[in-house]
């Protein structure tokens, strides 16, 4: 279990139980049998979270850890009422964890889900890529569900690669930039985005690796292709490429399609908890 994860299911069991769990003590303490099953078809992600929620609830309450057996593992095809994995064990802390654990399954296989849907779009034309467009806390758990999604993570952060955009460029010469970046961070990968199919020739002379095409209209994406052909730079593309757009843009032949949407937007998939 990564750091970053334990510490954000241990965020959610204190702001859902908070000081008691009030209703828990309504609840008598027997044993039950649960299952975890889709209402709607898409692509699971969570479900690895699962036995950590279950052990952290249980301590906080007091009880016995229940037990889970997951009948399938995250990036399995779901189609409604298919079984995901089985509880069982004190029903008490199933029903304190049951609010927590959704939370993760049902938002992670919802990114996974939306990911999913924009590489069958793009057809193997080109990479489906995600952004650093996620929610606080939440960067390294979508990111996951993206991959689960069958789709690619861009850089974590502002930290493990470099991207040079517009408002850096506004400030000093794309060349500058770039020898800065390598000389500072030869180790790093770089990225430079450009607006405008003069800055992606000038990117092409400096050997830029990745070049970000930043709101290009399609016309001039098929320009952007063919300047970049037969060099080392690839090209991704960023900037309204929602779900209906992926089909024409993949077809132009660039590398990567940079979409937000797969993570800032996307919706929660349909999953449920019932006694078995």
């Amino acid at each position: 279990m990564r750091e970053e994860w334990q510490a954000l299911i241990e965020l959610a069991v204190r702001e859902d139980l908070g000081p008691n769990d009030a209703t828990g003590d309504l609840v008598r303490s027997r044993d039950g049998s649960f299952v975890l099953r889709s209402r709607q078809a898409g692509i699971l992600a969570g479900a690895v979270l699962i036995p950590a929620v279950l052990t952290r609830v249980a301590a906080e309450i007091g009880a016995p850890v229940p037990g889970y057996s997951p009948l399938l593992e995250d990036g399995a095809n779901l189609e409604p009422k298919t079984a995901i994995g089985l509880l069982g064990g004190n029903t008490r802390c199933v029903l304190a964890a049951e609010r927590i654990l959704l939370n993760f399954v049902t938002h992670l296989s919802g990114v996974a889900t939306a990911t999913a849907s924009c590489v069958l779009a793009a057809a193997g034309k080109a990479v489906i890529r995600d952004t650093r467009k996620t929610l606080p806390g939440y960067r390294s758990l979508e990111k996951y569900a993206v991959t689960c999604g069958g789709g690619q993570n861009h850089r974590m952060g502002l930290y493990d690669a470099i991207l040079i955009k517009d408002n850096h460029l506004a400030l000093e010469p794309m060349g500058e930039l770039l020898a800065r970046a390598r000389a500072t961070y030869p180790e790093l990968p770089v990225e430079v985005e450009v607006d405008s199919l003069e800055q992606l020739k000038q990117a092409i002379c400096l050997a830029v690796p990745l070049v970000l095409l930043d709101n290009f209209p399609v016309p001039e994406i098929y320009e952007a292709v063919k300047l970049a052909k037969g060099t080392a730079t690839r090209l991704e593309v960023s900037g309204g490429v929602v779900l209906s757009a992926i089909p024409e843009l993949a077809a132009t032949g660039v590398d990567y399609l940079a979409v937000g949407q797969i993570t800032h937007s996307a919706p929660a998939l349909d999953i449920g908890l019932d006694e078995a």
